[in-house]
């Protein structure tokens, strides 16, 4: 949904030696993934010029990420989502922390990186591997998503109205960022959420004549 960030937001724990070195290697990963993008073109770049412009080795590069397009699209925020949906008010009505912390979410990727943002979001409406990987990463989240939903509802994750509504939601927020690359960015992302999560709360209505 969000551009892929590896840096976690500031109000989490300090990480330890082992973990940073992990992040700056994957933010070097990243980091040339996006240059040589934004100078050739996604299909014109290869796993071996990322390697070098990052000053890894290819086996390195593979190592983080399986495929050139997890590169551009993995996301490491999902747990983090988790621990937010759980921790916000047991009285507050379920969607409205969802657009809460769906708002917040917005905010750690595209506040932190608008340009990688961009990028990431346009590659997914021009190259259809990058569109269809991201699906399949979407759908995990989809699942995690199920969990928090009928832990908030009092209802059974695999119960098919959890699922629908998780997987409606996932589909959505595809499409947000679809529409939002389609229009030039020109849109704010976070009110563009807002808008997806309102019609999957109301419904659609009918357009006035």
């Amino acid at each position: 949904m969000t551009a892929a960030r590896t840096t976690p937001p500031a109000d989490r724990p300090p990480m330890g030696l082992r973990e940073r070195k992990k992040i700056k290697t994957r933010e070097a990963i990243r980091t040339a993934t996006y240059a040589l993008v934004a100078e050739q073109g996604y299909d014109a770049t290869t796993i071996e010029q990322i390697a070098e412009r990052a000053e890894v080795s290819p086996s390195t590069v593979f190592r983080y990420f399986p495929t050139k397009e997890d590169i551009v699209l993995t996301d490491e925020y999902d747990p983090v989502l988790l621990e937010e949906l759980r921790a916000r008010p047991a009285d507050e009505p379920w969607t409205d922390s969802l657009r809460h912390v769906m708002r917040k979410a917005v905010g750690w990727g595209v506040d932190a990186d608008p340009e990688a943002s961009r990028l990431r979001t346009r590659l997914m409406v021009e190259v259809p591997a990058v569109r269809s990987r991201m699906m399949e990463s979407m759908s995990v989240t989809g699942r995690m998503l199920c969990t928090v939903i009928a832990e908030r509802t009092g209802r059974d994750p695999d119960d098919l109205e959890v699922r629908v509504w998780a997987m409606s939601l996932i589909g959505g927020l595809l499409e947000t960022s679809l529409y939002w690359a389609e229009n030039g960015h020109r849109e704010n992302l976070a009110d563009l959420v807002d808008r997806a999560l309102t019609v999957l709360a109301d419904g659609l209505p009918t357009k006035s004549a």
